[in-house]
């Protein structure tokens, strides 16, 4: 495809986001979007789950289209949804391993963007919960709460950049031996010579060992839930992004490779597990789009003549996204439909799902140079 005309998708695309999100701001505003009901944000996760670990993807939203485009209302609402997760901390039994997910996007945007002390203040708290989520014998984050005392999950990968700002913005490196402690734990343990992954490890709580692999969210033990992929790529790309570790950049690469690979045999829309029978056909575009960010993160870590790859296959997924899932009637709530939470959960299957648009629009600002690092 020539580079004009696909500049031209990127052009148009991003003209309908915008017109997009100045509705929805104006008509959510401080509201915690989830999932919408026939077209409408109904729910409240604010009200209904305020530990919720999507409840930052809104306000990530918003900082990206206020840095984009210096409109005051995306501020505004963003700050109000950031002042109301200060509940989250105070409940905190309620709080898991996701709360990078959750302050990244609300309260360390902010200090990024705006230098607002009173932000790094939550972002240093959620770091610091997050860190004392630390096996130090068997060097991970645990997972979740109750008995997973020695459960990880393909997921953190995305979190613990949290614990890289932290370090950078202390001077202190106990954060980064944690998140790297971990990432090397993950890729020991969760990723397969071939680049799939699990989306769960059990281990020994003694010493880090594998005890079992289950399923999770895919399809069945051995398995490949297509946006634990998506976690996985993206988020050694990042760890390779805050230490230059060659490791991580290599795990990043030989994942983002199994997934090009599994994607474009069914028109650059993942299915939601890559190893999964052949029917039902089930798909997750939030998969597709994460991934997208992912590809366009590691492009940006490796030299002009490797780029191209990368770029490419995002910029494939991302336009097929757009053709077959994406809903710009400014009347309705969302953007991104497809969005699958599980492949044998039953409530939010293939349906608009709030982390599915906060992709899609990252990468798309990543493609017009708009782009600013939340993560």
């Amino acid at each position: 495809m020539a580079k004009d005309e696909i500049q031209q998708w990127i052009n148009s695309t991003w003209d309908k986001i915008e017109r997009k999100m100045s509705v929805q701001c104006d008509r959510i505003g401080e509201r915690i979007p989830y999932v919408p009901e026939d077209g409408v944000y109904r729910e409240d996760m604010g009200e209904s789950d305020i530990f919720w670990w999507t409840n930052g993807f809104w306000p990530g939203m918003l900082w990206h289209m206020y840095q984009a485009t210096k409109e005051d209302k995306y501020k505004a609402a963003a700050e109000g949804v950031e002042r109301r997760l200060d509940a989250a901390f105070d409940g905190f039994n309620g709080l898991h391993h996701d709360v990078g997910f959750m302050w990244l996007h609300s309260a360390v945007a902010n200090y990024r963007l705006t230098g607002s002390e009173r932000s790094k203040t939550r972002g240093m708290h959620a770091a610091n919960l997050l860190a004392g989520r630390y096996n130090p014998r068997g060097k991970f984050i645990r997972a979740w709460n109750e008995d997973c005392t020695g459960w990880i999950i393909i997921d953190s990968m995305m979190n613990i950049p949290l614990l890289y700002w932290a370090s950078e913005e202390t001077n202190d490196p106990r954060f980064s031996y944690i998140a790297m402690d971990h990432a090397d734990t993950v890729l020991r343990q969760a990723v397969r010579e071939d680049g799939s992954c699990n989306h769960i490890a059990i281990l020994d709580p003694e010493n880090g060992e594998l005890i079992e692999a289950p399923g999770g969210q895919g399809f069945a033990s051995g398995s490949s839930w297509s946006r634990g992929q998506s976690w996985a790529l993206y988020g050694f790309a990042l760890s390779y992004r805050y230490t230059k570790d060659e490791r991580y950049l290599h795990a990043a690469k030989l994942i983002a490779h199994y997934f090009m690979a599994n994607v474009s045999t069914t028109g650059f829309v993942p299915l939601v597990d890559f190893r999964s029978p052949k029917e039902p056909v089930k798909w997750d575009t939030t998969a597709g789009v994460c991934a997208a960010c992912g590809l366009l993160e590691l492009a940006d870590a490796l030299p002009e003549y490797e780029q191209e790859l990368y770029r490419n296959a995002a910029i494939n997924i991302l336009r097929a996204t757009d053709e077959r899932f994406c809903n710009w009637n400014v009347t309705e709530d969302s953007i991104v439909n497809g969005g699958t939470a599980a492949y044998h959960g039953q409530r939010h299957a293939e349906v608009p799902i709030i982390y599915g648009d906060y992709f899609f629009i990252e990468a798309l600002l990543r493609l017009n140079n708009k782009h600013v690092l939340l993560w």
